[in-house]
């Protein structure tokens, strides 16, 4: 035969010359198209990188796990714990409730030690010896410095008990709301102005708020011990029920009718309240409110904080009392 047209490489399929196909356009397209983001460099299996995030996971999950000791399991739910030599001084300093004192095995005394052991000698509080393995398991990475101590779940008064011994004093009753205030430096913020001023009790919801906890106690420098804290499950429905028993309620926002300093009510029972910083008052707390009120403020500030704003308030409903005959 001649030539090679025998060879079947030779052959092309279709009897046409070499050129686009039907339909190749949109290959084209495709693969002018981008592949994405670049992945990071420890997500590319054969770079460094990712050999190095490897390994480090690997020693984590080898990593003996710190081990809770029973005398935490022990101890009742809700329990927190204060590490280190100055927050624990600290809070036996402002009168927070101590369960019991850890001392760490072989700790060095010096005065803030010495002050806290015959704190807890005088008031009958349990102290242990334990290891300092056993204190770094509850500091959470904090620095323990050999001393801990475990403060009990915050006991909340009913709203009914802080009205009734409201009730009887001569002043005036005056409360405090909180509307959504999640901040726990808020919160206690404003119990130690309300400590300050002599409120008579402040009112919480229970749902997406800040609690009564070790960051309140430090914040109110003590005032928690002072001032009542009552927990609602529904502000909304306290308010109303506060109303029936002779209180009127005070909404603080920027827009009110009045300036808090022309509070005509000021001599009557009271609730202030209070909304978070940003948002205000929801809006059903708001339609429950007798009076809303604002403090004139600068332009150049869009609002006041809750513990600033209630500070405030607090000072001018005071003021105006002392100012009736």
């Amino acid at each position: 035969m001649p030539g090679n047209s025998g060879r079947r490489g030779a052959v092309r399929k279709g009897g046409s010359k070499k050129g686009a196909t039907v339909g190749s356009g949109g290959q084209r397209r495709r693969g002018l198209e981008g592949r994405g983001p670049t992945p990071r460099a420890e997500d590319r299996v054969h770079h460094p990188a990712h050999q190095k995030k490897v390994a480090a996971e690997r020693r984590e999950a080898a990593r003996p796990r710190a081990r809770t000791p029973g005398w935490v399991r022990a101890l009742p739910e809700g329990t927190e714990f204060i590490v280190g030599r100055n927050a624990v001084h600290e809070a036996v300093l402002a009168g927070m409730p101590v369960h019991s004192v850890y001392v760490a095995s072989g700790v060095t005394s010096d005065e803030r030690v010495s002050h806290v052991l015959q704190a807890a000698t005088d008031a009958g509080t349990p102290m242990f010896e334990v290891s300092r393995s056993d204190l770094e398991s509850v500091a959470d990475g904090q620095s323990h410095q050999g001393l801990a101590i475990a403060v009990p779940p915050y006991q909340y008064e009913d709203v009914h008990d802080v009205v009734d011994a409201a009730l009887e004093h001569v002043v005036p009753p005056l409360l405090v709301a909180l509307d959504g205030v999640t901040d726990p430096h808020n919160l206690g913020a404003v119990l130690r102005n309300a400590g300050a001023f002599g409120v008579d009790g402040v009112v919480i919801p229970q749902r997406r708020a800040a609690g009564v906890g070790v960051t309140v106690w430090k914040v109110s420098a003590g005032a928690v011990a002072r001032v009542p804290v009552a927990r609602v499950t529904n502000l909304v429905r306290t308010l109303d029920e506060l109303k029936e028993a002779g209180f009127f309620v005070v909404g603080l926002d920027g827009e009110g009718s009045i300036e808090i300093g022309d509070l005509e009510l000021a001599d009557r029972p009271l609730v202030m309240v209070t909304g978070a910083e940003g948002k205000g008052l929801s809006r059903l707390v708001r339609e429950t409110c007798d009076v809303i009120a604002a403090i004139p403020i600068s332009s150049a500030v869009e609002s006041l904080n809750a513990a600033v704003a209630t500070g405030i308030s607090l000072y001018e409903v005071t003021r105006l009392r002392k100012a009736q005959p």
